[in-house]
């Protein structure tokens, strides 16, 4: 089985290439953010045309997440249970679903903004409810994983330079601290080989040719459970998806499992 998440900075604009990827890549799951989208005008018939059901979690303009299956959706959930509220609404950030005996959650963790700003604890409580979510899953059988843009890069050496980050939100030890509570909880990082360099980075922003020179960010991770990360067999960053002209600022992260 192979499972996928990206981050498609919109869902309308990607279209092209997202349906493109699908039809190459042949993911046999793929989690979304960042869509952009409402829920009517989510791409159900494209998609479906290629094979693929989904379970939608939208928000018009902002986040928005979807799970897209080709072997079968169980037990759907469009939101984190316990998820904190931003400006007295949930929004769009999580979507689950079990698929070919898999359960996986897309997410797309709060950016945080700026440390002291009340997005930063925002962030930091969400998570909090992501980790207490995933610790009832954790120690199942069944394969269970997280897979999505979590706005933090684990450690100094996913970052293209940490010195341009001093004081910055994505490194700070309290973001780090919210990722070894979730490995405390029984999910830990399934680390992906990069396809080019030394570093998988799966973001490099659109400005100051950061992709070329590879000035770019590991945030995008799968977070697995025993069951799930005994079954891997192979895991990248799929950078090619990131080059040309109308790509995403992420790039898929894929993941083979043998089951």
């Amino acid at each position: 089985m192979r499972i996928a998440t990206w981050n498609v900075n919109s869902i309308t604009a990607r279209l092209p290439r997202l349906t493109q990827w699908l039809e190459t890549a042949q993911p046999d799951v793929l989690c979304l953010q960042e869509l952009k989208v409402s829920d009517d005008a989510f791409p159900q018939q494209e998609l479906r045309a290629l094979g693929y059901e989904s379970v939608v979690s939208a928000q018009g303009r902002w986040n928005g997440v979807a799970v897209l299956s080709r072997v079968g959706i169980e037990d759907p959930a469009l939101s984190l249970p316990g998820a904190p509220e931003w400006e007295g609404a949930v929004e769009a950030r999580a979507a689950a679903a079990t698929c070919g005996g898999v359960r996986v959650w897309s997410v797309y963790v709060p950016n945080g903004r700026e440390v002291g700003h009340p997005h930063y604890e925002y962030k930091l409580q969400w998570l909090a409810a992501l980790r207490d979510s995933a610790e009832k899953f954790a120690s199942a059988a069944t394969p269970f994983a997280v897979l999505g843009d979590f706005n933090i890069a684990p450690t100094d050496a996913d970052v293209h330079d940490i010195d341009e980050f001093a004081g910055a939100t994505h490194v700070t030890s309290r973001e780090r601290e919210a990722l070894a509570a979730l490995e405390a909880a029984g999910i830990s990082d399934v680390y992906p080989r990069p396809l080019k360099y030394d570093i998988p980075f799966t973001y490099w922003d659109y400005r100051q040719l950061c992709f070329p020179k590879n000035r770019g960010m590991r945030i995008d991770l799968v977070y697995g459970n025993e069951a799930f990360r005994n079954a891997v067999s192979d895991a990248y960053v799929d950078r090619e998806a990131r080059k040309g002209k109308g790509a995403s600022d992420h790039a898929p992260v894929v993941v083979d499992l043998t089951l």
